[in-house]
This record gives C-alpha cells, structure tokens and sequence, in this order.
C-alpha cells in the first residue's frame, strides 16, 4: 500500500490500537507513514511509542517534517524528542527551529543536492549517485560557488544529456528565484504558484544556499491558510485540527467571542427599530419588508467582501487598486440594486400601494450600494492596518448592513410617505 493509505487506515484506528497498528508497519517505512498522519495522531504515538521506537522515527524524518512536529508541541515533549536525536540531526532541529513562526525557515529542508560550478558534468553526476539517495529531491541540482553562494539551479535532465567533459557552469541559465528564510511562509507559496516551481531555494543575506522548501510543504500551507480564512470569514477562531477531532468546549470558545459581539452589534439595529416606532405604528407594512431590504444588504455586502478577501489572498488585486475596483462595484452594485429594487417595487405597491412601493425600492437600491461598497472596502481598510482581511467575515459585514439598513429604509420611508420624524 502507499504510505498515505497506511497513513489513513492508522488514523482511522481509536487511540488505543493506533501504536499497535503502527508497529506492524516495517521498519523502514514508519517515518513515512508518521510524516503523513494529521497533528492529533502524530502526538499521540509520540505519547505512546516507546523511546527506542521514537528514536528510530525521529532521526529518520526529514527535518522540515521534524520541525512541524517539534513546534506544535510542549517544551517538555520536545526536549525529550531532542535527546533521541543524533547530535547532528539536534543541531539542525534547533537551527530550523531558531527561525520565526510561519516563515520560510520552519518550512525548508536542508537536504537537497549540491554541486560546484567548477566540477565536470561527470563528476557532478558521480557526486548525485554517491549523495542523491540521502536527499529529498534529485530532480534540481543546485549549484554553488566554495563559500557556499547559490550561483544557479539546473536539472537533472540536463545533467544526463550534458557533456561529460563541460563544466556544471556552461549548463546555468542565471534564472534564479529565492527566498530568504525570515519571509512568511504565504510569500513562499506565491513564489512557488507564481513561478510553477517544484523547489524554492533559501539563501541568507549573503546568498548562501540554506536549504529548499518543496512544492509539497507549499500545498499544505496554502490549504492551511486557505482554511484559516475560511474559519475567519465564518466567524470562527482558527481551528488547528480535524473537526471531528474537536472538543465540544474548544468549538464553543472558537465560536462564542464573535457571537457575544454580534448580538452586539445587533443590538444597535433593535434601538434604531424603537427609535422609528411612530413611523412602524403610522404604517404596519413597513415592517413587511424590513428583512427582505436588510437581508438583500447584507448578502450584497458578503458577496463584495468575499471577492475581495480572495483577491487580497491570491494576489490577484493589491491596495493601490482600491479606487479602480470602487468604481467598478460602484456600477455594479447600482446595478444590482436597481434590478433588486423593481422587484420589491412591485410587491410593495401591491400591498401598500405607490408610495410605500417607491419608499421600499429606493431604499433596496440605497442599502445595496451601500453594504457592497462598505464589503469591498473594509477589506482594504483591515490590510491597511496589518490585519488579516478575512477578518471581514460575512456575519460582520452583514451585521453592518442590517444596522445600516434601517437606518436608510426608515428614513427613506419617512420621507416619502410624509410620516413624523423621529422626536417629532
């Protein structure tokens, strides 16, 4: 079986059988199978291998799945994992993990294939046979100068059909992309997407090649990232592990901090409700259609702040759009609330004719400008101030609009059908 079902069927096993299911793996492929089991899994055999057993897994790990291991956990677990490393294997464990969270650092490998740009094809291809079955990746071999300077990248491929006799440095192309490992690891991702690349080197300051991150890490990151957003565009603290995995108390803790403030927020449209009591009591339909107008806002909002946060997220718009893109929705949103509006118009005028028609079809054309213009900007605004822009998650956003919506529907409608004003 590949080691990704192994992986699962071990996963699937309740705490109690997971050890013994993983030791009738052989030997030889248990740091694979370990390396693909979710966080909640892997901690678990961490607490119930034996020292013996763990030491054999540690040391066989690649070191950028080492560190995701190592980070997640206590200090105490892993300053006993450290003490079944070789000594070299714990200096290159503490070195990965000297670099800040989420960066480039924490992600790469050491372990991938160099060669000088002075050596022959030949012994380039000797150095691969003697070193290659050690590293990660073979398919690109970095070239380096004696300091240690990453000077270029080739392929394997053009190794293979190269002369034996020209020098590794005859082959280089000079199209080089890096990162440095304090970078955030999203930066990594956009590199790797935006360049199609299967490796991302990491050089220092000086240029001096550090290790490679891989496209593999990359994916994991961008669908752990991908769901983050998601988690907050829900209104949902980030969730670190499976869902069925989740105690009941850590889900309502994710989710009780924003519920609390959106009753809130709410809470502001219920004043601005009594605050048009004599206009509500003057003309009982209004109140028909008070969800229908701030529900539509608040949908039209969600929509314009969902395209924008992943547009944010993927690169594809930056802030020194927002103008063009204002515009844009501007027309858009108008657009949208004047279709939106002739349907209202006609059910309005049915049930409390002409006037209470055009006092609902304004407003819908009002509130649907407003919150889609207010959906798309606050993105911009939560960037500006180096805050995620999921955090303009739809129930915000709609929240937003409900309260503004109210306020324009009520005032609208007073205006039109001649009602009192408020504290009139």
């Amino acid at each position: 079986m590949p080691v990704q079902d192994i992986a699962d069927a071990i996963g699937d096993c309740g705490p109690a059988e997971r050890a013994d299911a993983f030791r009738l793996v052989a030997e030889g492929l248990q740091p694979e199978v370990f390396a693909h089991l979710d966080d909640v899994r892997q901690e678990s055999l961490v607490e119930t291998l034996t020292p013996d057993e763990m030491r054999r897994v540690m040391n066989e790990l690649s070191p950028d799945d080492r560190t995701a291991l190592l980070e997640r956990l206590p200090r105490d677990a892993v300053k006993r994992l450290l003490w079944l490393l070789k000594p070299g294997e714990v200096r290159e464990a503490v070195r990965l993990l000297g670099y800040p969270e989420e960066s480039a650092g924490r992600l790469m490998t050491p372990d991938c294939v160099k060669v000088r740009g002075d050596w022959s094809v030949a012994r380039a291809l000797a150095h691969i046979r003697q070193l290659g079955d050690e590293r990660e990746t073979v398919n690109l071999i970095y070239v380096t100068e004696g300091s240690g300077r990453l000077l270029d990248i080739v392929s394997l491929r053009q190794l293979v059909f190269a002369n034996p006799a020209a020098l590794v440095s005859s082959l280089a192309d000079e199209s080089l992309i890096t990162i440095q490992p304090d970078a955030d690891r999203e930066e990594a991702v956009r590199l790797i997407q935006h360049y199609d690349l299967s490796a991302l080197p990491v050089v220092d300051v000086d240029g001096r090649l550090l290790g490679i991150v891989t496209v593999d890490d990359v994916m994991d990151v961008a669908e752990e990232e991908a769901t983050e957003d998601f988690h907050k565009m829900g209104s949902v603290g980030a969730l670190h592990l499976s869902l069925k995995d989740a105690r009941p108390f850590l889900l309502y803790r994710k989710r009780i901090g924003w519920l609390v403030m959106l009753v809130a927020v709410n809470g502001i449209g219920a004043i601005g409700i009594k605050y048009f009591e004599a206009s509500i009591e003057a003309v009982v339909a209004l109140v028909f259609f008070l969800p229908l107008v701030i529900a539509s806002g608040g949908n039209a909002g969600a929509q314009a702040a969902t395209l924008m946060v992943r547009a944010l997220a993927t690169g594809d718009v930056h802030a020194r759009d927002w103008l063009g893109l204002f515009i844009k929705e501007l027309s858009v949103a108008l657009a949208l609330g004047l279709t939106m509006g002739l349907f209202v118009w006609a059910a309005g005028s049915m049930i409390g004719g002409g006037g209470l028609g055009l006092a609902v079809a304004l407003a819908m054309i009002c509130v649907v400008l407003v919150s889609s213009l207010f959906g798309l900007l606050l993105p911009f605004v939560l960037e500006r101030m180096n805050f995620d822009p999921a955090t303009a998650s739809a129930p915000l956003i709609t929240s937003v609009a409900d309260i503004a919506g109210i306020a324009i529907y009520f005032l609208i409608a007073t205006v039109i059908l001649g009602l009192p004003m408020p504290g009139a």
